[in-house]
């Protein structure tokens, strides 16, 4: 009964603050090769008459959706109005390092910034934002940002609504904090409580009885959203971050992590003249995720006035559809399969890298406030902290080590998530992604391919995408270097003669396994559980070396070894 009076007293304030519900702003479309983007600091109406200042791109907050057609070679002038040094990131979109807007792409006050490049990405929904090293947060908070459409063959050859504004809508879902004069507060941490999507508080929006099309951005700096119906019920996402998932997978919840996209499809068949509310159950949320009732991943890990948020671990609305009548050329059913996707092999990577998600001070509320860092460093424009070559596929694993959940994020390529350890995969992350959320104490591993471009100066960053954390250091950098694409590979299978010895074998866990070479050094050490997946890496460069299998899965396990002129596969049992 006390849960249900906080409920709706919440509700109560919510309706007081936003006094009537409004229309969804639905953003301008602009379909051309040749663009122009103007960055404004002007002002925007939330509230009644009363004017909140804001950043705005072509107008008083967000910007325009641009549409591209993959192949397509553009032309993106960008002039600086707003009074302060900038970038823009095109988020998710696979640019060279020098058009790829990161924090070396300096935007200065009345300047102009014209990247130009082909769009070489899968149809899928990406978005641009700021991305100034300490000021992402507050250019972001202010109102910058706008939505990406790409389309290609595939997608277009597919029976889906693709109507803008009329069956085909974006939804950048934000949560803001306002001072007593309804002004944007920046660097809280804890005071987001209005909602609002489309830089709309309050929204509405008439959509017809068929089936309908969002295009979902998480766009806030803080704030993971527990997406599903009023009436529980069920609505399709046929794409991630990347483009079109395999098959529609059917879900009555999303959790959305900030800078992911999803693309829902929902029936309205049947609710002709009633109404719907898309919700946020953060009550549902798990502990060590922004926006669930408990903060941290343990009771000691608190976070001062979170628990004053009335968004935090309570459900709450997002917005409401009215239905009306269905449109001429209303999509009744949708399609079984989208895609295609086949995820690189493991058995195929060139190298394996581990990164932790640390907090930099001891104590139980430091493991959710931070600061934070990767692998024990701070982000430093002059540091590079990776170098990759060109054309090779990297595994990334991941581990979380504080206590709150990180969306991590990557420049430049998609990946596709190969583990979880919460929990595996789930169907709707099997396509291709730029952000994962890795909750507190999780390890995740990706695999991806980096392609194409190539710069011995210009960085591409990894981060988290909560603005508060990557702001305050929690990114790191890399470069991606040449080198020749391996047309005819120079290693052949050794067929005739095994120079490589592995013993003992069988080996008993928690001993040392030995391995030798005859002749050349060992390159690489990968190690294959009896399913496949990848469970060590090495890159020894001796021709005898010993590891210690306490680390390894008891059972029948894969060894793949490269020489310089050999790959011997063996097999070993690991028993206790």
């Amino acid at each position: 009964m006390k849960k249900t009076v906080i409920i709706l007293l919440f509700m109560l304030a919510v309706n007081l603050k936003t006094f009537s519900q409004n229309p969804l702003l639905i953003p301008i479309l602009i379909e051309n090769t040749s663009i122009n983007l103007k960055l404004i600091d002007s002002s925007h109406i939330f509230f009644d008459t009363v004017e909140t200042n804001t950043f705005g791109v072509n107008g008083s907050v967000l910007g325009p959706t641009l549409r591209f057609n993959k192949d397509d070679s553009v032309v993106i002038n960008i002039t600086n109005k707003i009074g302060d040094t900038t970038t823009i990131h095109w988020h998710g979109m696979h640019v060279s390092s020098k058009n790829d807007g990161g924090p070396h792409s300096l935007i200065l006050p009345d300047s102009t910034w014209s990247p130009s490049f082909k769009i070489r990405d899968d149809a899928a929904t990406y978005w641009y934002h700021p991305h100034l090293h300490k000021r992402t947060n507050k250019h972001v908070q202010k109102g910058m940002a706008g939505i990406i459409i790409v389309t290609d063959s595939n997608e277009s050859s597919l029976n889906l609504p693709r109507e803008y504004g009329i069956d085909d809508f974006p939804l950048v879902i934000q949560t803001k904090a306002f001072d007593t004069t309804k002004q944007i507060i920046l660097g809280t941490t804890q005071a987001d409580s209005f909602i609002m999507v489309n830089a709309t508080l309050n929204a509405y929006l008439d959509v017809p009885e068929q089936y309908v099309r969002f295009r979902v951005l998480n766009g806030a700096s803080q704030r993971v959203f527990n997406l599903g119906l009023s009436d529980n019920g069920i609505f399709y996402q046929i794409a991630s971050d990347g483009g079109l998932l395999n098959t529609p997978v059917s879900m009555n919840r999303l959790l959305l992590a900030l800078g992911e996209r999803a693309e829902l499809l929902i029936n309205f068949s049947g609710y002709l003249g009633d109404s719907l509310l898309l919700m946020s159950y953060a009550s549902e949320i798990q502990k060590g995720i922004y926006g669930a009732m408990n903060e941290g991943a343990t009771p000691m890990q608190i976070i001062p006035t979170y628990s004053d948020n009335p968004l935090n671990g309570n459900d709450f609305e997002i917005m409401k559809f009215y239905i009306t009548n269905s449109t001429a050329s209303a999509i009744s059913s949708i399609p079984l399969v989208l895609n295609n996707l086949v995820p690189f092999l493991e058995a195929d990577m060139d190298e394996f890298r581990h990164f932790q998600l640390n907090f930099t001070t001891s104590g139980a509320t430091n493991a959710v406030m931070g600061p934070f860092d990767i692998n024990g460093e701070s982000f430093d424009m002059s540091v590079i902290n990776e170098i990759i070559k060109l054309h090779d596929i990297e595994v990334w694993e991941i581990f979380n080590h504080s206590g709150i959940a990180h969306p991590f994020h990557i420049h430049n390529v998609q990946f596709f998530l190969i583990d979880r350890t919460m929990g595996g995969v789930p169907d709707n992350e099997r396509g291709r992604k730029d952000v994962v959320l890795v909750k507190s104490n999780e390890t995740i591993k990706f695999i991806t391919k980096f392609e194409d471009f190539y710069d011995d100066e210009i960085p591409y960053m990894y981060h988290c995408h909560m603005l508060s954390h990557e702001d305050e250091g929690m990114m790191g950098q890399f470069i991606v270097e040449y080198q020749e694409k391996d047309t005819t590979s120079s290693i052949t299978l050794n067929t005739k003669k095994d120079e490589i010895s592995i013993y003992p074998n069988p080996i008993i866990i928690n001993t040392i396994l030995n391995i030798e070479s005859d002749n050349e050094p060992i390159e690489t050490l990968k190690i294959y559980d009896n399913l496949g997946g990848l469970i060590y890496y090495s890159k020894p460069n001796k021709t005898k070396f010993s590891i210690n299998t306490k680390k390894l899965k008891k059972g029948i396990l894969n060894l793949q070894i490269t020489t310089n002129c050999t790959i011997v596969n063996k097999t070993i049992l690991l028993k206790e």
